[in-house]
C-alpha cells in the first residue's frame, strides 16, 4: 500500500485530520527531505521510519521499495511542501506500484496552485499549469506556444529568477498582458502582486524576492 500525502505549503495548520492518521498508521514515511519532513512529524507528535526519496534516488531505490510493499509494508510519500507528484517526485513509484497492482490512494490537501489561480482575479474555467520552464533547452520553444495561449497559464518559478523571467514574458507575451504573481502563499508574509506584466515586474524589481513563487497569467485573448 502506498499513500500519496499532501503537506502543508506553509502554514502547519493545513494538514488535515485524516493525513495525520495515515502518517501514524504507515510503516514507513519516505521523504523528500527528512529534515524537512522531520519538522512537520514533530509538530503533529508522528514518530515513524523515515527514508529519502527524492529525484536523485527514485531510479535507485524505488524497485526495493516496491518488493518492501509487496511483502506488506504501508509507505506514505512526502515532499516538502504540497501535493507530492505536482513538480515534485511521485510518478515513478506510482507508476511502478501500479505495475505491481499495489494499491496507491492519493490524499487530497494542499497544492500552491490552486489558491494562486483562485485568488488571481484571472480566469479559472479553464486553465494550463506547466510547472517551472525549462531553464535552457525548450524555453524558447514552450514561450512561444504559451504566447497563443487562451487559458489561464500557471508557472512556478524560483525567487532568484523571477524578475528575469517577467522580463523574458514581457518579450514573448506583451508589456500589457496581466498577471499576478504569488509568494510565501498561507505565511505571515504573504503577497499577491496583480497588474500588467510590465506592473509587476517593475513592483519586483525594486525588492528583493523571498518565497516559492506562484505565477499566474492571463491568456491571449482574455479581456479585463
Amino acid at each position: 500500500m502506498l499513500y500519496i500525502v499532501p503537506t502543508p505549503i506553509g502554514n502547519l495548520g493545513d494538514m488535515t485530520f485524516r493525513a495525520v492518521a495515515i502518517l501514524k498508521e504507515v510503516d514507513v514515511i519516505l521523504a523528500e527531505d527528512t529534515r524537512t519532513s522531520g519538522v512537520l512529524l514533530k509538530h503533529y507528535e508522528i514518530s515513524k521510519p523515515l527514508q529519502s526519496y527524492h529525484q536523485h534516488n527514485e531510479h535507485q531505490i524505488t524497485e526495493r521499495l516496491v518488493q518492501e510493499m509487496l511483502n506488506g509494508s504501508k509507505m506514505a510519500l512526502l515532499t516538502d511542501a504540497g501535493t507530492p507528484g505536482i513538480s515534485d517526485p511521485a510518478f515513478y513509484i506510482v507508476r511502478a506500484c501500479i505495475q505491481h497492482t499495489i494499491r496507491v490512494e492519493c490524499l487530497p490537501g494542499a497544492t500552491a496552485l490552486i489558491p494562486a489561480l483562485v485568488n488571481s482575479g484571472l480566469p479559472t474555467d479553464s486553465f494550463c499549469f506547466e510547472g517551472f520552464l525549462p531553464l535552457k533547452k525548450g524555453r524558447h520553444t514552450l514561450l512561444t506556444a504559451l504566447a497563443e495561449e487562451n487559458r489561464t497559464i500557471v508557472l512556478y518559478e524560483s525567487p532568484m529568477r523571477l524578475v528575469k523571467t517577467l522580463h523574458q514574458l514581457m518579450e514573448y507575451f506583451g508589456e500589457d498582458r496581466r498577471c499576478c504573481v504569488s509568494r510565501e502563499l498561507t505565511k505571515k508574509f504573504e503577497e499577491n502582486a496583480r497588474g500588467t506584466l510590465k506592473e509587476v515586474h517593475e513592483h519586483f524589481s525594486k525588492k528583493g524576492v523571498k518565497g516559492e513563487i506562484v505565477l499566474v497569467i492571463a491568456g491571449k485573448n482574455y479581456k479585463a
